[in-house]
């Protein structure tokens, strides 16, 4: 015997199935709302899902409000949160060191061809967080790195001084031995205490970040910057594979396709961006923006790299982040 439907439960029953075949993604990232990546990402959600149709829903969770970037990383890889754009989380493998190599691009045109669209950089991260369960979208260049201080600096551009200043540093060896070599006493802190920890005085500055960086979570303890390139800074736009596939075909060529327009307008203003920053924080907060001439950048990278290099090698196997150097002709 067949039964039919009428048209109102038939209309009842197709509005569920779309609701069913949505479906609603979590997005972390580590910056308050409002900064640049809060917005630039609000936007990349809007267009994902005009592309899908309403399919595919992004919703964004400023300020590590899902949690601190490594467990965010970790619960991504189970699936726990979909979607996160943010710095690689070192914890889960020391190689992933690679993308904060501190003074491995010497300027932008160096940083798009390490980290950019098949940049040796880039395609050995894609591949480190493949082995995580986790697929990488997009590379998200955000600046070079420099050094903010609540102190005023001393010997700020030679790199043979040690200069008695204690900085937070992340809890990754690259920052850590970057730090020491450019006459910092560094101290690990996690991110979320490292503001308290200079308001305090246990610390008078913090390497680790850039000019926005500085600007979005400590512009009331920053009374100097100095943009010594540290690192250059890079997050990446992930998902969790178990989240991925839950969409189908052509919602995935959708979120590939809008993920690969945000990474490259992302190159064509990330320059730009650290200008404005370093100038804000100039001129908005009276900050002494320290003035770096090419000798002393060239000194400080030549220190880091002859004491620092080695070792971070050694710490993700030498042999592996030997070959990516050569791949970079380092």
């Amino acid at each position: 015997m067949k039964t039919f439907l009428t048209g109102t439960a038939a209309v009842a029953l197709m509005a569920f199935a779309g609701v069913a075949n949505a479906a609603d993604l979590k997005m972390s990232h580590v910056r308050p709302q409002d900064a640049t990546i809060d917005k630039e990402l609000r936007t990349f959600a809007a267009e994902v899902a005009e592309a899908t149709g309403g399919d595919v829903n992004i919703e964004i969770f400023p300020a590590s409000a899902l949690g601190d970037y490594t467990t965010v990383q970790e619960r991504v890889s189970v699936g726990a949160i979909d979607m996160a754009t943010q710095p690689a989380a070192t914890a889960a493998d020391r190689r992933m060191q690679i993308s904060s190599f501190p003074y491995l691009a010497n300027g932008w045109d160096d940083a798009r061809a390490i980290y950019g669209p098949d940049g040796p950089v880039r395609t050995v991260m894609a591949d480190l967080y493949a082995e995580q369960d986790i697929t990488m979208l997009a590379a998200y260049p955000v600046y070079f790195g420099g050094i903010s201080l609540n102190t005023d600096p001393v010997n700020p551009g030679d790199p043979s001084q040690s200069n008695g200043i204690k900085v937070r540093v992340p809890g990754i060896k690259s920052f850590q031995l970057t730090g020491q070599a450019l006459g910092y006493i560094p101290s690990p802190i996690p991110f979320s205490e490292a503001f308290t920890a200079i308001q305090t005085g246990v610390v008078d500055g913090v390497i680790g970040s850039g000019a926005e960086g500085y600007y979005a979570s400590f512009r009331d303890v920053t009374k100097a910057y100095i943009p010594a390139n540290t690192h250059f800074e890079v997050w990446y736009m992930i998902i969790s594979n178990g989240s991925m596939a839950e969409l189908d075909a052509e919602d995935q060529e959708a979120l590939t396709a809008a993920a690969a327009e945000f990474e490259a307008q992302r190159w064509t203003v990330a320059e730009e961006d650290q200008g404005k920053w370093e100038q804000r924080l100039a001129d908005e907060l009276g900050t002494n923006v320290v003035e770096l001439s090419d000798e002393q950048l060239a000194a400080m990278a030549a220190k880091v790299r002859a004491d620092v290099w080695p070792e971070v090698l050694k710490d993700v196997g030498a042999e592996w982040g030997q070959d990516i150097l050569d791949q970079i002709g380092k």
